[in-house]
């Protein structure tokens, strides 16, 4: 047998076994999803949604009800249309909606167990956005940081001024993110971390 022929067993064994498996495994499963249409493998409903998606989603309200259960690319999603749904979900189920997908990458360092953007709600997410809002978000440290945040911007305009002057470009992304760094350096270690005028920020 040829490398061609084996190849081409191979893929048709390989499409028919997660042809089968999708069928076996969605007829099995008590699927606790909104009615939804019919979903392409791998991408799933994106291409019912075309160039307007609110039309498309009252357009499918109208076939599939107020809750619709959408499929896009690998994300399952669930589209609420009526007003009143969104009222319920909104004042009755909003604990249990609360939480975010937590993407791989952040999972693989832990940072999903120790940032305020990635905790679930619970005690724990509490704390950390009381302690946030004291320490970091009050008035009273807002104004305490003004005269910095003025400082930094100053500096900012500053370097573009310059550079305007000499003729240069200004990368504004690293500029952006040298006064960023240095505004958050300064605020928590009293130190600068970058330079506007050294390339190794």
């Amino acid at each position: 047998m040829d490398t061609t022929t084996l190849a081409m067993i191979l893929s048709s064994l390989f499409v028919c076994f997660h042809l089968f498996r999708a069928f076996v495994g969605h007829s099995r499963k008590t699927n606790k999803l909104p009615p939804g249409p019919k979903r392409m493998p791998i991408f799933g409903n994106i291409f019912d949604l075309g160039d307007k998606p609110h039309r498309s989603f009252a357009n499918l309200s109208k076939i599939h009800g107020p809750l619709i259960s959408l499929k896009l690319g690998s994300v399952t999603t669930v589209v609420v249309s009526s007003s009143d749904v969104a009222k319920e979900m909104f004042l009755k189920n909003d604990q249990a909606l609360a939480n975010r997908t937590i993407p791989d990458s952040v999972r693989a360092g832990d940072h999903d167990k120790l940032s305020i953007s990635w905790l679930p709600v619970s005690k724990k997410w509490r704390n950390f956005r009381k302690i946030s809002a004291v320490q970091l978000l009050s008035n009273q440290r807002l104004d305490a940081t003004q005269a910095n945040r003025q400082a930094k911007v100053q500096q900012l305009l500053t370097y573009v001024q310059n550079c305007s002057k000499k003729g240069q470009a200004v990368d504004l992304g690293r500029a952006a993110f040298t006064t960023s760094l240095n505004l958050l350096s300064n605020t928590f270690f009293s130190i600068e971390l970058a330079s506007h005028e050294s390339s190794a920020s």
